[in-house]
């Protein structure tokens, strides 16, 4: 299975810190948060990881390389503009091949990788779903929640019961065909696919930190410096 981060946002919130560097390159207790992402991979099994960059996206491969210190080898794929979620990972398709992939928010923490991701991938490849996402206890900053999740892990948008996705899912290549290429958003391709029964999903029970702003970046790295 190969895997991709999302790594385009200009991350207008973590400024100044993003004035110089890309979102997924600011430090976290010693290291670029995307960092933890491609260990997780390494250690997951996944040997071929692909990430998209625009703003300043030059630096990716600079700090990055090719992989080969995890294990693994990087793929970038470039954006003149960031051409959000939905249009970056169509831009990626040929990149990702054939069979359903990981995709993973470069802007999350997470402790680990979910367990069921196996499970998962079965389900999108044996066709019971055309993508699969994983859900979270709602933060603080969005206490709405996107989805809801059944007993039979179907998604929906109507239930009171929402959570929040947590921006890591598994996809089929198709389920992208019938998005344009150019600056397309994942939420409205999900909603109408959710509306059709076509998504699946789990509850996510680990820790989860979206690093959207300074105080939760503070928070997080308060939280790792603790477990050292």
């Amino acid at each position: 299975m190969k895997a991709m981060i999302l790594a385009a946002g200009r991350g207008e919130r973590l400024r100044p810190l993003t004035d110089t560097l890309p979102k997924p390159l600011v430090n976290v207790a010693g290291k670029p948060l995307i960092e933890y992402h491609l260990e997780k991979l390494a250690q997951l099994g996944v040997k071929e990881v692909v990430i998209n960059h625009a703003w300043l996206g030059h630096k990716l491969p600079q700090v990055l390389g090719d992989g080969q210190r995890w294990g693994i080898t990087i793929h970038y794929s470039g954006e003149t503009e960031a051409l959000e979620t939905a249009g970056g990972i169509k831009q990626a398709l040929p990149l990702l091949g054939t069979d359903p992939f990981l995709v993973i928010n470069g802007d999350i923490f997470i402790d680990t990788l979910p367990g069921n991701l196996n499970w998962a991938v079965e389900q999108v490849s044996q066709g019971h779903a055309a993508a699969f996402l994983w859900l979270v206890d709602n933060p603080e900053h969005h206490p709405q929640g996107d989805f809801s999740v059944d007993a039979a892990s179907t998604l929906s948008v109507n239930d009171s019961q929402k959570l929040t996705f947590s921006g890591i899912g598994v996809y089929h290549p198709q389920f992208f065909n019938p998005v344009p290429a150019g600056k397309q958003a994942l939420g409205p391709l999900l909603k109408e696919a959710i509306s059709k029964q076509q998504v699946k999903g789990a509850y996510f029970n680990t820790y989860w930190c979206d690093v959207g702003t300074l105080a939760r970046l503070e928070q997080l790295e308060r939280r790792l410096q603790a477990l050292v």
